[in-house]
């Protein structure tokens, strides 16, 4: 229960798995029936990147300060823009201040029928949660350890819906944790879309984490990873990925357009890359590209 998010916020994993978000919620809105996301490890919500946590590390200034401040093609601003205009609507004198975390950014986003739940156990970061959703009926801010909220919250009663799992990683364990995590949310709920962050630093299981995903025989699985720099030389984050069961038929091809530009303005070293592949294709089989 240390981890505390302004540290992080805004930064080059940020930008991926709101960018993302902020496509998935557009999506849902194809259809007039309400959605609820469901955001199981929600932070504060809305950070200050002023502070003196954030200017401590400053890791916005690579992330979201780089990406607003870029020049970018038109199919990519496109794609960016319902996630950019929330970050500018937070700021509409300019500059980068205010930054959305998840719940902020869905809530955002929302038609009145939709809804948002959000879960958090740090004490302090829960109660500032609840006081900045206070009296808002789409919202429903729940003091809860967010693995709990994938069997206890699931299914949502409108049957459509995100969830989103975006778990600190401090403790030994948390990819296979990741992984029945899914499991037993998508035996409850299998028509969601689930979005589920991931860290790529040096040592990270990510290829036995990526088979005992594909073991799972999701039929639907995307994944997208951005590393900004190589891990040899830090033994902090160097990359970011996302896995997305169930995603949007548009969602592939957008990310096709989306990493590279990413690559191209976040990248911080030669070493930077990226990739968008089916872990498991809509065929039920083990696809990569």
């Amino acid at each position: 229960m240390n981890y505390r998010h302004i540290y992080h916020a805004g930064n080059f994993a940020d930008v991926l798995k709101h960018a993302v978000l902020a496509r998935l919620v557009r999506y849902q809105q194809n259809k007039d029936k309400a959605f609820r996301v469901l955001d199981t490890h929600a932070g504060i919500g809305l950070y200050d990147l002023s502070s003196e946590e954030a200017q401590k590390t400053g890791e916005w200034v690579d992330g979201i300060g780089r990406l607003m401040e870029a020049e970018l093609p038109a199919d990519v601003a496109d794609i960016l823009a319902p996630y950019l205009d929330a970050v500018r609507e937070l700021n509409p004198k300019g500059g980068i201040k205010l930054y959305p975390g998840s719940p902020k950014l869905a809530r955002m986003l929302f038609r009145p029928q939709d809804r948002l739940s959000a879960m958090e156990l740090h004490p302090e970061d829960y109660n500032r949660l609840h006081n900045l959703f206070e009296g808002d009926f789409q919202v429903r801010v729940t003091e809860l350890d967010g693995w709990l909220a994938l069997g206890a919250h699931l299914p949502p009663k409108e049957k459509r819906g995100i969830v989103l799992v975006d778990p600190p990683f401090e403790e030994n364990g948390e990819y296979e944790r990741l992984v029945k995590g899914l499991a037993a949310a998508y035996r409850r709920f299998s028509g969601g879309t689930y979005c589920l962050w991931y860290p790529i630093k040096k040592g990270a299981p990510i290829k036995s984490f990526h088979e005992e995903l594909q073991a799972l025989e999701i039929p639907k699985m995307l994944c997208a990873e951005l590393s900004v720099k190589s891990d040899r030389e830090t033994t902090g984050l160097s990359g970011t990925g996302l896995i997305v069961v169930n995603p949007p038929f548009t969602l592939k091809d957008e990310l096709h357009a989306l990493l590279p530009v990413l690559k191209t303005v976040l990248g911080q070293d030669r070493f930077a890359s990226q990739r968008a592949f089916w872990l498991r294709g809509e065929d039920g089989g083990r696809t990569q590209e």
